[in-house]
Order: C-alpha cells, then sequence, then structure tokens
C-alpha cells in the first residue's frame, strides 16, 4: 500500500469546514525572577504570534495539505477577528467569518517560557447564537454547501454547532454528502445520523456515558454510538494508544500511534480530522485515510502549537515510518 502516493491525491480535494473557530495567541519570553506579589514566575516578553485554532485548524492543515478549504464560523468585530481573517487569506483559506455584534473573537492566550505553557487565558462566549447570528450562520452554510461532498463540523462549544443548527442542517444536506464530525460533549445528545464522529477517548466515554478502562470499554462506547445515534462510522483517536476505527460490515480496527517525539497535543485532533476528510474528499476508503491520519497526527505533535502539516512533511513521516498495519479487533455486522 502506497500511502504517500494515495496522499497526494489530496492537491486539489474541496472540503467545507463549519464550526468555531479562534485565534491562539503565543506570548514567548524568559523567566529570570519571581514576583514579589504573589510566588509566580515573572515573564518578559520577548515574542508574539498568533495562530489560527479550532474549526480554523482544520481549514489550516488541509490548506497546507493542498486541499481547497472552506471555512464557515463567527467571529468578533475586532481586531482578534480581523487578525483571525489575514491568517486565512494568508493561508489560501476561502474564510467566511460572520461578524457578530454581540460576541467577541475567540482568543487563548498562551505565556511559554523555555518552550513550557507558564499560563493560558481565554477569552470567549459560549452562549447560543441569538437569532440574527443564527440566521447568517445557515444563510452562509445554504449558499455553499452544494458545493462539496464532504463537510467537517468542528464543535468547540462555543455556538456554531447546537441542537437547533443540526436540526436544519439534517434538513438541508443531501443523502451523499459525508458528515465528519469533531464532537464537543455537552452536544452529545444532538448527534446523530452523519458518516463519521471523531471523539478522543474522554470525550466519548462521557457522551455515551461509558466509563474506558479497558478495551472492551472502549468497543462497547464505540458501539453505542453506531446503534443509538445512527452513525456510519466511528474514529476514537486514543492518544499514545492510536485509534480505533469502527466500520460497520467490515470490522473494529485498531491503528498504532507513529508519534516518535511529542511536544505539544495542541490541534493533533484538528489534523486527524482535516486529513480524513481530505482523503474521503479525494477517494480514499476510510481506513486507508486513517491511517495516513494517525500518521500525520505523530508528525504534527512534535512541533509547539497548532500548526498545518505540509506535504511535505507528510510524505517524509509516511516514508520513515514501519508501523502501516493495523490490528483486527472483532466483527462489527452491518
Amino acid at each position: 500500500m502506497n500511502l504517500a502516493f494515495s496522499a497526494a491525491r489530496f492537491i486539489g480535494a474541496k472540503v467545507l469546514i463549519i464550526g468555531d473557530a479562534m485565534l491562539d495567541q503565543y506570548q514567548r519570553g524568559i523567566v529570570e525572577r519571581i514576583s514579589p506579589e504573589a510566588p509566580v514566575p515573572i515573564v518578559t516578553v520577548t515574542e508574539e504570534e498568533f495562530k489560527i485554532g479550532g474549526a480554523g485548524n482544520v481549514a489550516q492543515n488541509i490548506a497546507t495539505l493542498g486541499g481547497v478549504p472552506t471555512l464557515i464560523s463567527l467571529c468578533g468585530q475586532d481586531v482578534y477577528g480581523e487578525n483571525m481573517a489575514q491568517i486565512c487569506a494568508e493561508l489560501g483559506i476561502d474564510a467566511c467569518l460572520l461578524p457578530s455584534a454581540t460576541r467577541q473573537t475567540t482568543l487563548k492566550t498562551r505565556i511559554m517560557a523555555a518552550h513550557q505553557q507558564i499560563l493560558r487565558v481565554d477569552r470567549e462566549n459560549s452562549t447560543p447564537l441569538c437569532a440574527e447570528e443564527f440566521a447568517q450562520l445557515t444563510q452562509a452554510v445554504d449558499q455553499h454547501i452544494d458545493q462539496f461532498e464532504v463537510i467537517v463540523l468542528s464543535d468547540y462549544g462555543k455556538g456554531a454547532i447546537s441542537k437547533d443548527f443540526l436540526a436544519w442542517l439534517q434538513q438541508r444536506k443531501r443523502a451523499d454528502q459525508k458528515l465528519i464530525l469533531d464532537p464537543k460533549t455537552k452536544n452529545f445528545p444532538f448527534y446523530a445520523h452523519m458518516y463519521c464522529m471523531t471523539p478522543n477517548t474522554r470525550e466519548i466515554s462521557t457522551g455515551v456515558e461509558i466509563p474506558i478502562h479497558s478495551r472492551e470499554d472502549l468497543i462497547a462506547a464505540g458501539k453505542k454510538v453506531l446503534s443509538q445515534q445512527g452513525f456510519q462510522s466511528v474514529v476514537i483517536t486514543m492518544g499514545g494508544d492510536g485509534m480505533a476505527v469502527f466500520l460497520p460490515g467490515q470490522g473494529i480496527f485498531h491503528v498504532p500511534t507513529m508519534a516518535r517525539s511529542v511536544f505539544d497535543v495542541t490541534g493533533a485532533g484538528d489534523t486527524v480530522i482535516a486529513v480524513i476528510a481530505l482523503g474521503l474528499s479525494a477517494g480514499l476508503d476510510l481506513l486507508t485515510a486513517c491511517l495516513i491520519a494517525n500518521c500525520a497526527g505523530g508528525v504534527v505533535v512534535g512541533h509547539v502549537g497548532a500548526v498545518g502539516i505540509t506535504q511535505e512533511e507528510l510524505a517524509e513521516g509516511l516514508r520513515t515510518s514501519q508501523d502501516f498495519d493495523y490490528d483486527f479487533w472483532g466483527e462489527l455486522p452491518l
């Protein structure tokens, strides 16, 4: 199986991303003393950088891998919303960032010293969208959705993905379109009848109310999502333990991790769902897309912060990694 050749098919593949985009601010500096006011380090900031996160990071990964992403999200009428739009333009992301007069752009500020995170400060609004914002969102999706075969829902719990929006989308989408969901626990009861869900172990454990302490628990959780919520497939990311892929009619497969060095897991889930979406858009089967996504996730955790993996990095990762096989965990009837 030539996975590098398969990954090259990502170039030009189109994906629509809907969800909660955010701005990641990195303030890097040095620590030379402790504050006399409280037992905390004083960080003298020497460098500042902005990156796009959340649904924006999914779009970023699709763009850096040669795909054609369209992003629909909300932002505030503030300087951070302008920063987000500028970053999208620089990355080549077709971004429809709907300006809100009532909510600020989601901003996560990370204070870093010696490559370690000292503090994170979040500025965000997680309240439901008002009627005007909801109308803006559905109108934007309505204008774009028919151009895509693969759609990513990136739910970070900031309001874009909601019970009402999911109900509207189920009525609006075509039956042949593949919806891939990165879930948030609080919205779990509202997720249903999509192509694929990509939760991590904690998210699916909380979402289906099954404590996961073993492989059997994990399998039970995956089967519950399939049977009770009508998903066609489930991909559970398990950090250092790789991922479990549930394909009714084919089986349950375990893909071991390919990570060699882990510096920062920020955005790794965004990379995984971006690669899966690109693979499906390029005509790959889900298991092959997951093998490539697993390698991509292993590469991206070797970077600091939410970054987009390039075709060159992915090709090198696929070339130097040996573990392209998977384990068969059991049958999974239709």
